[in-house]
């Protein structure tokens, strides 16, 4: 005789209540996944950091012997686990990174999680920035080698996005300008500028003509809508002109006729001194965000994760902006982030992300975001005080992504 079994109906609307919980994520944003790349980790390349000073500096020693792999301020999925990582200029300055050649590393991490794990990364190789084709109209620092390899005096790549041809659009800071290459990182045109906002960096600024936008302020981050016709770049900082110095405008370009459209959105950041370090689109109207203060260590405060929604502005005319992680407040139960060495900050539960510039992230789906910070290898020291910051790759499972938590 076969036995049938009765399934209550509180029973089954619990299980139903669980599941639904489960699917939308944890209740507060949880690590869910680590890797480290050592910050002293090199790729083949002529000798770099000649130009930065005397060392060491945060136990470092210089000049390098080869290209550090360093300064990650974008992230793209490549397929198969991996992702391709946007490095920026170099040392932080047009100054001292004239011999910091212009990459994206290929990286496969090796995630440490709850069920265990080795938490490491593999350089997989590199695409290198060039212009071969002599598409820069300025003079550029191997300007007369064959290849023409870009470099951190050159331009300060901050964000990119892939387009369906494979070809790199790529979000720039000096001018502040917008980089077209192919799958190579061969440029394809010239550097495409933003209609009336130049920084002092720019190389087109005129005898006597007074910049109108803070160093190091350009295109920190830059979204791609999701049909790859339209890109989104952001300004980091506000511009000097602006009597709101906690607004930061978001422009809208149209790939095929390369024009901006005219259409711009604002954001307000919760302090003036504060920057927006990269965009992504979550879909057609909806983008997540970073913003961060300029502190790391124990001395940071405000390092978050927002998304926002072009159809949602508030009275003042501002996008509404809604948390959804903050770097300086992620459960780790699972104690993913340990063991610490001696004077690390913010490993354990909580977890934090402590560094002066965490600038690359991507979502992995309605939930979850991987996370990259920006080591500026060989000064920071966020992690520890004592040791230059490694490149940290997380996986942080929120709430939602999409919907109001």
């Amino acid at each position: 005789m076969r036995t049938i079994r009765r399934i209550s109906t509180v029973a089954v609307t619990a299980a139903l209540v669980l599941a639904s919980a489960a699917a939308a994520g944890p209740a507060e944003p949880t690590l869910e996944a680590r890797a480290v790349l050592p910050a002293l980790t090199f790729a083949p390349g002529p000798p770099s950091g000649t130009l930065i000073g005397p060392g060491p500096i945060n136990g470092v020693s210089l000049p390098f012997a080869s290209q550090p792999v360093q300064g990650f301020s974008g992230i793209l999925p490549a397929g198969n686990g991996e992702y391709l990582v946007l490095e920026d200029n170099g040392y932080g300055a047009k100054s001292n990174s004239a011999d910091f050649l212009l990459r994206i590393y290929r990286v496969a991490p090796h995630w440490e999680t709850a069920g265990g794990g080795p938490g490491t990364v593999d350089v997989k190789g590199f695409i290198g920035l060039r212009d071969p084709d002599h598409k820069v109209p300025w003079p550029i620092v191997n300007g007369a080698t064959s290849e023409r390899l870009l470099t951190g005096a050159d331009f300060d790549p901050e964000s990119f996005e892939r387009d369906r041809n494979g070809d790199f659009w790529i979000g720039e800071e000096f001018g502040p300008f917008i980089l077209h290459t192919d799958a190579t990182g061969r440029l394809l045109e010239a550097p495409i500028p933003l209609p009336g906002v130049k920084s002092p960096q720019n190389p087109t600024l005129a005898p006597g003509e007074t910049p109108n936008l803070p160093a190091s302020g350009g295109f920190e981050g830059m979204a791609m809508s999701k049909d790859g016709r339209t890109l989104y770049p952001m300004l980091e900082k506000a511009l000097t002109t602006d009597p709101v110095q906690t607004r930061r405008f978001v422009y809208e370009f149209d790939i095929a006729s390369r024009k901006y459209t005219g259409r711009t959105w604002q954001y307000r950041t919760d302090a003036p001194s504060y920057s927006m370090t990269d965009l992504v689109a979550l879909d057609e109207h909806r983008f997540v965000t970073i913003e961060r203060d300029t502190a790391e260590g124990a001395a940071a405060q405000f390092k978050r994760v927002f998304v926002v929604d072009l159809r949602e502005v508030d009275a003042a005319g501002f996008l509404v902006k809604r948390q959804v992680v903050d770097l300086l407040h992620i459960a780790d139960p699972a104690l993913i982030s340990l063991p610490a060495r001696p004077g690390d900050i913010g490993l354990g539960n909580p977890f934090t992300m402590p560094f002066v510039t965490t600038e690359a992230l991507w979502p992995l789906d309605g939930t979850r975001l991987v996370i990259v910070n920006d080591n500026n290898l060989p000064f920071s020291h966020g992690r520890n005080p004592s040791l230059p910051d490694d490149n940290e790759f997380v996986i942080v499972r929120t709430h939602s992504l999409h919907a109001p938590g």
